[in-house]
């Protein structure tokens, strides 16, 4: 046998093995303890998310009101005065 045919064989072999070791096992059935838990968990989650959902609209707000107070109530941004050319010697 040559080298080549041997490099294949040893990846063709890798492949294999490398599939059958990712092969998920079948997820055993819920009782009743473990689907209150998950339960539970899938509550403290939602909750999570509502408070960072107002958290990050709260900070939005105060971003728009910042640049409302900044900018003016229109949104326009203000007049910047120009610079006086200096004068020739």
């Amino acid at each position: 046998m040559n080298i080549g045919s041997m490099m294949a064989a040893g990846a063709i072999a890798f492949a294999l093995s490398a599939g059958m070791a990712q092969a998920k096992l079948p997820v055993a059935p819920m009782d009743d303890a473990a689907k209150a838990k998950a339960a539970e968990a899938g509550v403290k989650k939602a909750e999570a998310a509502k408070k960072d959902s107002a958290a990050l609209a709260k900070a939005q707000d105060r971003a728009v009101e910042r640049y409302k107070k900044e900018h003016g109530k229109g949104g326009a941004a203000p007049e910047v005065k120009a610079a006086k050319p200096a004068a020739k010697k």
